[in-house]
């Protein structure tokens, strides 16, 4: 579990995380390529923590890709969190919310696909809320600017709830998730079918069985949700551009 990145300030742009952070998972991908197991799972917490894994993994040729994730778990449970506060039920009863992208505020936090328990039965998400534009709009906001919220509220970045998602992380990957739900984690694009650029390290929807991820297949994808997917995967293409130019100077 790699959580050692340079931290976000507030103020600070991306970008000079970008190239702060290329250095340190330069090395660290070097040391795991050189060091570890070829059977090790890499999880990547430092932000930004999609492009860092990407140069992990890059920096660490002998290991298969697939070992690589970086943490969308906690938009993943916080997106959750808003729709059962929304809803008055726990976080426990809302499930199949998805992270697509990157995990900035570009993600885009999808619930056309998430189900809530009500009153025992289990009910789509936008039938439960009737309330379409909350869902379209301030929903999807509140869980993008939500890391940002709270470094602007303790001066510090996420600790507990980061720490929560790490554990529900490495908890699905070991034991995997539980027939009929599926989670959100960063992981290597190439061979997904929803018409993301390969060789991005993007947050899909996955199941996981006998420590191996696959993609769900076959989500109809509406136009509102295709721009928003499109949007973070072209920050994403940006920032492995930005990055790979300081990784070959490095």
């Amino acid at each position: 579990i790699l959580m050692g990145s340079m931290p976000r300030r507030v103020g600070m742009e991306r970008k000079d995380l970008l190239k702060a952070n290329v250095k340190i998972f330069k090395s660290q991908g070097a040391a795991l390529d050189k060091y570890a197991k070829k059977s090790v799972k890499v999880i990547v917490v430092g932000n930004p923590a999609n492009t860092n894994c990407l140069t992990a993994s890059k920096s660490a040729p002998s290991i298969p890709k697939e070992n690589f994730s970086c943490l969308t778990r906690l938009d993943h449970n916080r997106a959750k969190a808003q729709i059962a506060l929304k809803l008055g039920v726990t976080a426990n009863d809302v499930k199949n919310v998805i992270i697509w992208g990157n995990h900035s505020s570009t993600q885009y936090p999808d619930v056309n696909h998430a189900k809530v328990k009500l009153q025992g039965k289990e009910v789509g998400v936008y039938e439960a809320l009737k309330d379409d534009s909350w869902l379209k709009g301030e929903f999807v906001t509140t869980v993008q600017q939500r890391g940002a919220a709270v470094i602007k509220a303790r001066k510090l970045s996420s600790a507990m709830s980061a720490a929560k998602a790490i554990c529900d992380h490495v908890r699905d990957i070991w034991f995997g998730t539980p027939e009929g739900e599926f989670v959100s984690m960063g992981v290597i694009s190439d061979g997904n079918s929803y018409g993301v650029p390969d060789d991005l390290l993007y947050s899909f929807p996955v199941v996981i069985k006998n420590k191996t991820w696959k993609f769900v297949e076959g989500l109809p994808i509406n136009d509102f949700s295709r721009e928003k997917m499109d949007l973070t995967a072209k920050e994403l293409t940006e920032e492995k551009e930005t990055a790979f130019e300081f990784l070959s100077s490095a």
